[in-house]
């Protein structure tokens, strides 16, 4: 452990944070004070206190409750654009790095969807559509596929050229086992960093989503609805924001920690020097 410790801080640290963070979302229904959608005109706008530890917010709801139940939206969110577009992103950017038929016509649709801003292509979707989970996530999903794509293709393109996979040609192997067998294991330390960014920037995307009211429906508590609510009650009540916030940007950072220190982990070259 101390050998861990010593030559992969940034792991220990972001996944000590993120593990913290992740069993207080997971354990909110056993651990969260109050229910997180009932309202109580007479506790509106209280300030923290020892029966409201994080305060209440303009409809009487406890805060600590809310940022509890919010963070398992955030932590949905979070791993299921990672997996999703993480693999979707890597079969693609298999088939166009492999296939230089498919590069070119797969590598146009993914520029021309790079094309468009992810928040407003999600912000688009999701006025088209009844405002739930699902849509967050396929809405930020969308965006994120091409990122991998090309990280995928890049990759690829350079470890086809090596002498193993040649041989493997040359020796008649069928194309889905070089795929399988021989390519994507190479080239899986980067997609595991890449879908830590993805989970990182998809937890930003709801919450600002939430915040621009296009996220998830208001009954459904999530860090990004939470802030929507309270900054029109900052001046009064600022724990109504700064606590979300707090959770917010301490899940970002330790996924964002936890991801350059598997890349120094997993990097041949960087784990050689550390």
């Amino acid at each position: 452990m101390r050998t861990i410790l010593r030559r992969y801080p940034r792991v220990v640290l972001g996944g000590t944070l993120l593990t913290i963070l992740v069993m207080l979302s997971l354990l909110a229904p056993w651990i969260a004070p109050y229910d997180p959608i009932k309202l109580s005109v007479a506790q509106r706008l209280r300030p923290p206190s020892a029966l409201h530890w994080f305060g209440t917010d303009a409809y009487g709801r406890d805060v600590l409750s809310r940022t509890l139940w919010g963070g398992q939206i955030s932590l949905l969110i979070a791993v299921s654009v990672a997996c999703l577009s993480t693999v979707i992103g890597t079969l693609v950017g298999l088939v166009a790095g492999y296939f230089r038929a498919m590069d070119t016509v797969v590598m146009r649709i993914m520029d021309g969807l790079m094309a468009i801003p992810g928040i407003l292509l999600a912000v688009a979707m999701l006025s088209l559509s009844k405002a739930s989970v699902q849509t967050v996530i396929l809405a930020i999903t969308i965006p994120e596929i091409p990122r991998v794509v090309r990280l995928v293709r890049a990759v690829v393109l350079s470890i086809r050229e090596q002498t193993f996979v040649q041989g493997a040609v040359s020796s008649g192997t069928r194309t889905w086992a070089i795929l399988l067998k021989h390519i994507l294991p190479n080239a899986l330390t980067p997609i595991i960093v890449q879908a830590t960014y993805i989970a990182a920037s998809a937890v930003l995307i709801e919450a600002y989503l939430g915040f621009l009211g296009v996220g998830t429906p208001p009954e459904v508590p999530s860090w990004g609805n939470i802030i929507a609510e309270g900054r029109n009650f900052i001046m009064l009540a600022i724990w109504s924001v700064l606590f979300p916030g707090l959770f917010l940007g301490t899940m970002v950072l330790s996924i964002n920690i936890l991801g350059d220190g598997v890349r120094d982990m997993l990097d041949p070259r960087i784990a050689k020097r550390l």
